[in-house]
């Protein structure tokens, strides 16, 4: 019930945003660009439970969202050359597009589509994913609670019977295991949740090597010209919940792994998560002391020239699978769904 409030509430504002948009309002809302996230890129396959869905769009919505803001005037730039463009100010709003985590379906799927319209764009690639050293633990939640009805797991307070009896009970679980990743040790709570994967036939690595690009499908896409690799760590912990040793332990690592694979140090981060939480000052300073020229977050918003300031903590926006209508791309490239939430 949350979720369906939470989305009705999502839906209403992009039709709004859209709407004031059309009508030319609010246009200072806009700032001189978007950075646009994406994960899976792919044909739509219904599956019994989806908590991941808003985690992939399909190719067709990708092209149309392209040829939307092509529409729109919108000036097309890889990450890499995002600074200058902001520093230019040259009134033409751009776009960048990056996908955040490595998967199989950005080489199949998402580069035809790029190349199609010879749009750049950024993949940020998690070392322990390609080198199927570390799970999923969304992917494997998905899987796991798509089986059976009942589970059994200690959250810190004993032995509980789980039901997965319903999909709202499913879905219950999905984001209660999700609440136990993120206020306990991260590693441990992953690997708590992959034991218990493997005990019910899920293995948590297979997921990786049947979703994530491995060295030799990274190479292919970075040998595209389109194409930009830049890092996003080696575990996809959060980094602000590590020690200082730690993370720059997985920044420095994750752009080792990509320069190994393309032959070119990234000059790009995207943080794990990318929420308030998980990426704060500490990490910017970091990832600038590191030499990367920019680094991402998921906190939504479009860029402000302002923005040359912070370059290692950009926003971004991302394109949700449940809401694949070009007019909603528009809206938030307009900044206006954003302004609205800030009470702008």
């Amino acid at each position: 019930m949350r979720n369906r409030i939470r989305r009705t509430a999502i839906f209403c504002g992009l039709e709004a945003a859209s709407l004031l948009s059309s009508f030319g309002l609010m246009r200072r809302a806009g700032g001189c660009g978007a950075i646009f996230t994406l994960h899976h890129v792919r044909p739509y396959v219904q599956r019994r439970f989806e908590p991941n869905r808003h985690l992939e769009v399909t190719p067709e919505f990708l092209d149309r969202a392209i040829l939307r803001l092509k529409a729109e005037g919108y000036a097309f730039v890889s990450l890499d050359a995002l600074p200058e463009r902001i520093a230019e100010k040259t009134g033409q709003r751009f776009a960048a597009f990056t996908l955040d985590d490595g998967y199989r379906d950005n080489l199949d799927h998402a580069l035809p589509v790029f190349a199609r319209h010879d749009v750049p764009f950024t993949v940020f690639v998690t070392k322990g994913h390609s080198e199927r050293t570390h799970g999923l633990w969304w992917q494997t939640l998905a899987e796991l609670l798509n089986h059976g009805r009942r589970l059994s797991f200690d959250f810190g307070r004993g032995e509980e019977k789980i039901d997965l009896g319903s999909a709202e009970r499913r879905q219950k679980a999905f984001q209660r295991f999700a609440h136990f990743v993120h206020s306990a040790d991260e590693a441990e709570a992953v690997a708590r949740i992959d034991a218990l994967a493997r005990r019910h036939g899920v293995e948590p690595l297979e997921i990786a090597r049947t979703l994530i690009m491995d060295r030799d499908a990274l190479g292919r896409l970075a040998a595209d010209p389109r194409a930009t690799l830049g890092a996003h760590g080696v575990s996809h912990r959060a980094l602000a919940r590590l020690d200082i040793a730690a993370a720059v332990a997985e920044m420095a690592e994750a752009a080792d792994y990509v320069e190994h694979v393309s032959g070119k140090r990234p000059t790009s981060f995207c943080y794990p998560y990318g929420t308030t939480d998980a990426a704060t000052r500490r990490e910017a300073e970091l990832a600038a002391d590191l030499g990367f020229g920019l680094a991402v977050t998921t906190r939504p918003g479009v860029i402000a020239p302002a923005d040359t300031s912070s370059l290692t903590l950009l926003p971004r926006l991302s394109l949700n699978g449940h809401y694949q209508k070009p007019r909603y791309v528009s809206a938030l490239g307009s900044g206006i769904p954003t302004r609205l939430m800030r009470g702008g």
